[in-house]
């Protein structure tokens, strides 16, 4: 079998994980979507649906690795190439995290529907759903430049991810009056505390996303670095 036809099978098993990597990643976007529209809409029935999408996010993580562990063991690639499966099993990881964390918004929607405090209290859900539109926008940010290995779009993806840290510290701030005002609010609060919190981590998942496209494209490992250190390597012409 010539080195060309070997390439070629190659390239198409890289095209075939990067396709279901997206798929996985169109499934989580959509989850957190749905969690956030059970919260501001009191949706039992979307709450249900999320929860029944994290099924398939699982079993996608599993096939995907498994797919990534054949290529591996068949190919043997070459360091670029390995450092792009590296990166793929890191993605489908922090997407697979984004999955829980909707997961977990829509069971304390099941919670609060289920004790009846919605119909009670006055609650910010709506500052809740501000940042969940930021931080959806930033993992559907992430994904695309993931599918056109963008490291100037995965840039503008970590230099976002301030302003969702930025939206849950003033929710925090709003809750904890809402707490001291009404004491009545303390149990719900602190539900809506921990959906915040789940928000706010996947923000930081397609942060995550973000840094390893530019570890795909430019061969650096940007975590951990200060902004301007990421911004460098990710415009450095190769």
């Amino acid at each position: 079998m010539s080195d060309k036809h070997l390439s070629t099978q190659f390239d198409a098993e890289l095209s075939g994980v990067s396709t279901r990597v997206l798929e996985m990643g169109g499934l989580v976007e959509s989850q957190v979507a749905q969690a956030i529209y059970a919260l501001t809409n009191f949706s039992a029935e979307t709450a249900t649906q999320v929860l029944q999408i994290e099924e398939r996010v699982n079993q996608l993580e599993v096939e995907i690795d498994a797919d990534l562990s054949t290529i591996i063991a068949r190919r043997q690639p070459t360091a670029r190439d390995l450092r792009l499966l590296i990166a793929i099993s890191k993605t489908i990881g922090n997407l697979e995290r984004v999955g829980d964390e909707a997961a977990r918004i829509a069971r304390t929607v099941q919670r609060l529907i289920n004790t009846g405090v919605f119909s009670r209290l006055r609650l910010p859900v709506a500052d809740v759903s501000f940042e969940a539109d930021l931080a959806t926008a930033s993992l559907r940010k992430a994904l695309d430049a993931f599918a056109r290995l963008d490291t100037v779009q995965a840039l503008d993806v970590i230099k976002g991810d301030n302003q969702i840290d930025q939206e849950f510290d003033g929710l925090m701030r709003k809750l904890i009056t809402y707490m001291m005002e009404d004491p009545r609010t303390i149990s719900a609060s602190i539900d809506l505390v921990f959906v915040a919190k789940a928000i706010e981590r996947v923000g930081d998942h397609a942060k995550n996303l973000a840094e390893q496209i530019i570890y795909i494209v430019k061969g650096t490992d940007v975590r951990h670095n200060p902004v301007e250190a990421v911004e460098q390597v990710a415009l450095q012409r190769n």
